[in-house]
């Protein structure tokens, strides 16, 4: 599977990887995969099923036969476990930062490892993540780590919400943001940091049509 094409764009979260690698996945026909969102529902399930965000042994297991299905449906990605749509609930602040900690955990990266690999279907996949470059495909053809500061995440992600009429507060958007990079960066597993072969990308004031076009033109397709 080596021949098949792969284009990795990690990132912290809110650095808009998510609306960009969906949307070049589309512009080159290619598929995609949500990395995070594996963990997410992981994270969901977990909950669901009263298990601790710590308990590794039986987070594992759990990784290893969740009953996870992606589906882009009018270029909107549906996720669905154990066949309900929990495509929302996911998205939450409180979804994020239990997956991040979920995330941290050795024998659960291991056990979904195989699982994302075998996304890597032809003609190509493109997949964003916080260790896609750096462990998943470290043989991706091209690599991006696209970031942007906390502060001007938690500006967008404030909007998000604003936009849903969801009540939030952006001092606290901020400090979970800042939290959570310091626990992904710090983290002894698949820390978020760029491979060394990545182009880091700034998006702190690039709009998305500036850095789509960045991303593009390194797929050689412009």
């Amino acid at each position: 599977m080596s021949n098949i094409p792969v284009l990795t764009i990690d990132g912290p979260s809110g650095s808009g990887k998510g609306t960009i690698a969906q949307l070049i996945a589309k512009k080159l026909g290619w598929h995609y995969l949500d990395s995070g969102a594996i963990y997410r529902v992981l994270a969901q399930a977990a909950i669901k099923h009263h298990v601790e965000l710590d308990n590794e042994p039986e987070l594992a297991q759990m990784a290893a036969q969740l009953d996870l299905v992606f589906s882009l449906d009018n270029d909107q990605l549906v996720v669905k476990l154990e066949g309900d749509d929990v495509s929302h609930q996911i998205r939450s602040e409180q979804a994020g930062n239990a997956a991040s900690k979920v995330a941290a955990l050795a024998l659960v990266r291991s056990a979904l490892l195989e699982r994302q690999r075998q996304f890597r279907q032809a003609p190509g996949l493109v997949t964003d993540g916080r260790d896609m470059g750096t462990v998943v495909f470290p043989d991706a053809n091209t690599k991006v780590f696209l970031t942007a500061s906390a502060k001007v995440r938690a500006e967008r992600r404030y909007k998000q919400l604003k936009q849903k009429g969801i009540e939030s507060n952006l001092s606290d958007l901020i400090s979970e943001i800042s939290e959570r990079d310091k626990r992904d960066s710090q983290r002894s597993v698949a820390p978020l940091i760029p491979a060394e072969d990545a182009l880091v990308l700034d998006s702190s004031e690039m709009g998305i049509e500036t850095v789509y076009r960045h991303i593009i033109t390194l797929c050689g397709d412009v």
